[in-house]
């Protein structure tokens, strides 16, 4: 049996699940329930588990998904620029800030502005699974090496799957700070804290949808989308799920996670408005919206976006750039890995949407982009060898 990234379809050792009454409970906030987190627009986006089984078994028959027909393209990252980004001295020494993101996979990505180094969804292990004998294995290696990570300042953590949070992954982060002798800084969605903490990691700050934290001058906002949580066979929609909104001087940011649509993103771009006016630089300079894991329709659509509606939310969020993630690393579905671009490309080429407006990078590829008080303007400085 091919095993996904949900859990509910995972016949894995079960894992202790959360408490039964949710401890962050507040009856006034609609999102929240007495055992857990729900979405905004709709009820459910998961299934049972009969229905799990009769996806994966037209999959199985069907043999899906294909073998793609072209690997993710990779390219060497550039670590010397990776290394320099000045962290945590602009403010300080007025140096000038030159943003810039680097997919690494998956929905991996390092972001530099600001003065910090930003990780999203740290996933560098084999396998996104529980034990690494099993579960999805990774059809490219992260674009850049967890030993080869500049010192990481903030970790962004979308919520608990096993392709988005992966033990090994951030207990490696964590002693790679404590080697180094700096600090990082884990924010996670509601009731992950506890989870982390019992993984020896204690510098974590749990948030809400719509709760803030600033760091050296640098705000994130935990924001809703539509998805869920779960890491047994128990404890669904436990902890919370969603979505970063980040905002330094030179760089505002926005990081999906993974989600399916929802106007979840018309409420982030209005909840938003006043920073982003035309005479405030306009809307985010970059957002990472997930574009794989989407076949078929009839399962995932409730919880995964497909290439058309990753267009649709680029444009609901206003947002200047967009880069497909969550594509080419994992088989999780049944589309073959290469098919996300093709997709797009049709989707960009139908709304005549220019590609640089929304477009996907080789794993290891790092975009400089230009600071939102300059010209907006996004210059690739690696591409496919």
């Amino acid at each position: 049996m091919r095993v996904t990234a949900w859990c509910a379809a995972c016949l894995c050792a079960h894992q202790a699940s959360a408490a039964e009454t949710n401890a962050y409970f507040n009856p006034e906030k609609s999102h929240h329930t007495a055992t857990g987190f729900r979405n905004n627009y709709v009820e459910r986006v998961t299934h049972s588990l009969p229905t799990v089984a009769r996806w994966q078994w037209n999959a199985w028959r069907q043999g899906l998904p294909s073998h793609p027909q072209t690997p993710a393209p990779v390219v060497r990252p550039d670590l010397a620029t990776l290394q320099a980004y000045p962290r945590g001295s602009l403010l300080s020494d007025g140096l000038p800030d030159a943003p810039t993101l680097t997919w690494i996979g998956h929905a991996t990505a390092l972001v530099q502005a600001g003065g910090l180094n930003v990780l999203t969804d740290p996933m560098f292990s084999e396998r996104a699974f529980p034990v690494q004998f099993a579960g999805p294995r990774r059809a490219q290696p992260p674009g850049v090496a967890l030993a080869d990570l500049p010192p990481i300042d903030v970790v962004l953590l979308s919520h608990n799957h096993f392709d988005h949070l992966d033990r090994a992954s951030v207990v490696h982060l964590q002693a790679l700070a404590t080697r180094r002798g700096t600090a990082t800084l884990f924010l996670v969605p509601l009731g992950l804290k506890p989870l982390l903490q019992r993984w020896g990691i204690e510098a974590v700050q749990e948030l809400d949808w719509w709760d803030s934290v600033s760091v050296q001058g640098t705000e994130f906002h935990f924001t809703p989308t539509q998805h869920w949580s779960g890491r047994g066979l128990s404890d669904e929609s436990e902890t919370l799920w969603g979505a970063w909104a980040v905002f330094s001087p030179a760089l505002h940011w926005y990081f999906a996670g993974d989600t399916g649509y929802s106007r979840d993103f018309a409420d982030t771009r209005q909840h938003f408005r006043e920073r982003h006016s035309g005479a405030l630089g306009g809307g985010f300079d970059v957002a990472l919206i997930p574009i794989g894991a989407y076949e078929p329709r009839w399962f995932m659509q409730g919880q995964h976006v497909n290439p058309s509606e990753a267009v649709q939310i680029h444009r609901d969020l206003g947002a200047k750039r967009s880069v497909g993630i969550h594509w080419g690393t994992f088989p999780l579905a049944d589309e073959p890995l290469d098919q996300a671009p093709i997709d797009l490309e049709a989707t960009r080429h139908g709304a005549a949407l220019p590609k640089p407006e929304f477009e996907t990078l080789a794993i290891g590829a790092t975009v400089r982009i230009r600071n939102r008080k300059d010209a907006d303007a996004v210059q690739t400085i690696h591409t496919t060898d």
